[in-house]
């Protein structure tokens, strides 16, 4: 491995508590202990093992010595069992594994080989030389098909390098260069851009099993951290400093990416933290990243950038038309490329391609004239009102203006007259003490007085509903299906006048 060379005992990983540390060196031998015990007793390449493991280092190291064996890893949520056994069954079905390796037992039912962390790292390999089968090795991730026929997608290694190339360059990191990631590492974002980044700039991440907000600035303070790989939702989190609370003045940057981010909570982060953010663009179907704002260059609030390595084209739609205050086209986002899949690992989604390789992402965006990419919503999110097409995220990025929203979420509920009408979710944010009745009128009073001057009426929402917590992912992404089944208890509502 270069960087065990190069780097020797310097510090890849550390852990965000405690003194857990990973040197290259010791990645480089800890990754030929799993590279020889998974090729002794399962030689053939392309083999398909999920990772199951909730210690962050271990984890890392688990994959990057499963990858370097040629094996194609599925990451899978730690959680997950404890959640639906029946449907984690069903993923190990669906992705076609062979097995799991795990740091806990079998959970009942399981019908795939299982072994353990410890069963994996016998001693007497330790010494054996690395002959890397990595260009066969790669990754498998799955939707959690509650949206229909999930989607699976294979990426190979060389696509994730290469991925993480373009990433280190276009945030240049180096070997100064310390992040920070408290995204779970079962994610390609935290895999990509965390991890596998992080190896090729032979720089350091300082890696946690998720976020934890009461002492991440201190965190953060304590390992020397110049950059952060963030989500909207820790991002909204860190808005507003708690009593005694510093920032630490070497951060570079705070990168942002799986879900839109409001204009809003950007200019205050900026403002109140004083630390830039890098908004991007990406998803799995692309090793994680399409777009990315530029770290030193113009960054514009609202774009996620200009496309990094992909070539990237809006085309026309067939039932929405809209044109910016620039009369830029908005269309269907459609991007190809070297890191760009271009089919999935299971049927159901071939009208996606087209004859050229185009991948329609199923984003709605447009162009500005310097190429920058800004997203207006999803095809499948989009509310027809009579008629009327209305973006649920231009009504967000309003409401998430006033003071004391943490976060706003609009959907489309049938209506008997217009066949759609908007239906909007808040959520409060720290600064708000209390939910009483007067205080959640107050502030949806507010909320209402934003829409009526911002919306002509038959854009406005009918409702306003407040939440505790959205329903979302992991990684933040809000479930608006969540929201549309009635499944989130709603504890105060207000009509919009």
């Amino acid at each position: 491995m270069y960087q065990a060379t190069e780097r020797g005992d310097a510090a890849y990983l550390l852990a965000a508590r405690g003194e857990g540390i990973v040197t290259f060196r010791q990645l480089s031998e800890r990754a030929k202990i799993w590279h020889h015990a998974m090729s002794a007793p399962h030689p053939h390449e392309s083999e398909r093992w999920g990772i199951m493991v909730s210690d962050p280092l271990e984890f890392a190291v688990c994959f990057i010595g499963l990858m370097s064996a040629g094996i194609l890893v599925a990451p899978l949520d730690p959680t997950a069992t404890n959640v639906n056994a029946e449907l984690f069954q069903e993923r190990l079905v669906r992705l076609r594994l062979h097995g799991v390796v795990s740091d806990r037992p079998a959970p009942p039912g399981t019908v795939v080989e299982w072994i353990t962390t410890v069963d994996a790292f016998p001693e007497r390999n330790a010494g054996q030389s690395l002959t890397s089968k990595i260009s066969s090795g790669g990754l498998i991730l799955s939707s959690s098909g509650t949206t229909g026929t999930p989607k699976v997608v294979t990426l190979s290694a060389n696509q994730l390098l290469r991925t993480a190339h373009l990433v280190a360059h276009h945030h240049e990191l180096g070997p100064n260069e310390r992040g920070l990631n408290p995204l779970p590492l079962w994610h390609v974002n935290a895999e990509v851009v965390g991890l596998l980044a992080t190896l090729v700039a032979g720089a350091s991440l300082v890696v946690d099993e998720r976020f934890h907000r009461t002492d991440f600035w201190a965190v953060a303070e304590r390992h020397n951290v110049t950059w952060i790989n963030a989500v909207p939702a820790i991002i909204a989190r860190l808005v507003t400093l708690r009593e005694g609370e510093l920032v630490p003045s070497g951060i570079r940057f705070v990168r942002s990416a799986s879900a839109p981010l409001s204009p809003a909570i950007i200019e205050q982060f900026e403002s109140v933290i004083g630390i830039n953010i890098v908004e991007s663009y990406g998803m799995t179907e692309a090793a994680s990243q399409i777009c990315a704002n530029p770290v030193d260059g113009p960054r514009k609030i609202g774009s996620v950038g200009p496309p990094v390595g992909v070539e990237l084209r809006i085309t026309p739609t067939d039932d929405v038309t809209l044109e910016t205050e620039s009369r830029a086209l908005v269309g269907h986002v459609e991007v190809r490329g070297v890191t760009v899949i271009t089919a999935y690992d299971a049927p159901g989604y071939e009208n996606r391609f087209d004859s050229s390789g185009w991948l329609r992402t199923g984003d709605l965006g447009y162009l500005d004239e310097d190429g920058y990419l800004y997203i207006v919503g999803r095809t499948d999110d989009v509310i027809n009102r009579g008629g009327e097409k209305i973006f649920p995220r231009e009504i967000e990025e309003v409401v998430e203006r006033v003071k004391g929203i943490l976060e706003a979420s609009v959907i489309g509920v049938p209506d008997d007259v217009f066949g759609q009408v908007p239906v909007l979710f808040v959520t409060l944010d720290e600064t708000v003490e209390g939910r009483t009745p007067s205080t959640l009128e107050s502030i949806g009073v507010q909320v209402n007085d934003m829409i009526v001057a911002n919306f002509a009426r038959t854009r406005r929402p009918v409702i306003i509903h407040f939440v505790d917590a959205m329903p979302a992912h992991a990684i933040g992404k809000v479930q608006k299906r969540q929201l549309a089944a009635g499944s989130v208890p709603i504890i105060y509502s207000l009509s919009v006048k």
